[in-house]
């Protein structure tokens, strides 16, 4: 579902990412691990097709992401840092608009079902998004996946800043959408969530892939200092 080809970002002061090569299979979530400006969100963009590639190709279902542009957007989602939602809207409303620009219309009922299915308290379905909290706003971007049918989730950095307990209802949604058969990537610093969520962990440093490893083969300890040896 997911595929970057010796994938490369050169700026004029900075080799941003450097041939990388991956793939992703339906259900499977990757987390990519790294240090502010390791790349991380370098990758995500090109996926993304924000940026242009210097050289090689991202791919998303088969489809090169710098030729394909708007078939593409109909095969992801993407959940930032910050949700960005309209804030003077509900949450409904906001499920509407997101799902509509997507080309699906869907009843009130349905919409209400999409946002309790992505844990979000029913009686907030009406409130303004200006009175959530991230991660009331995270399970909006969770249910607008859901409703578009997304085969591929990005994520970059969705747990920074959560709580316990709100990170941990996240991680639950994200094993609900690999259950159904979404690829995820997601880029993190949150070496734990990597562990707990992740079927692959990578380790990403000056704009290279340097490690990768199936999560079930380390705990978190080991995890932690796979990584920090990376990082010397």
């Amino acid at each position: 579902m997911l595929e970057a080809k010796d994938l490369r970002k050169q700026y004029p002061d900075k080799l941003a990412l450097k041939n990388l090569n991956l793939q992703l299979s339906p259900g499977e979530v990757f987390c990519l691990l790294g240090q502010n400006g390791a790349g991380k969100s370098t990758t995500i963009n090109l996926f993304l097709g924000f940026i242009a590639p210097t050289a090689g190709a991202a791919y998303l279902g088969g489809l090169e992401v710098a030729r394909h542009p708007l078939e593409i957007k109909k095969l992801l989602a993407y959940i930032p840092e910050n949700v960005l939602l309209y804030p003077h809207l509900t949450g409904l409303e906001n499920l509407a608009l997101l799902s509509g620009l997507a080309g699906f219309k869907y009843r009130e009922s349905e919409l209400r079902d999409y946002l309790t299915q992505a844990g979000l308290p029913p009686e907030a379905a009406q409130r303004r998004v200006s009175t959530y909290s991230k991660g009331m706003r995270q399970k909006v971007g969770i249910a607008s996946a859901v409703a578009k049918r997304a085969q591929v989730l990005l994520l970059d950095e969705p747990t920074s800043g959560l709580d316990p307990k709100a990170s941990n209802e996240f991680s639950e949604l994200l094993r609900l959408l690999s259950g159904q058969g979404t690829a995820v990537f997601m880029a993190t610093h949150d070496i734990f969530r990597a562990k707990e969520v992740g079927t692959r962990v990578g380790i990403m440093r000056e704009g290279e892939l340097v490690d990768v490893r199936p999560t079930a083969a380390l705990n978190a300890n080991e995890l932690e200092q796979l990584y920090l040896t990376h990082m010397q």
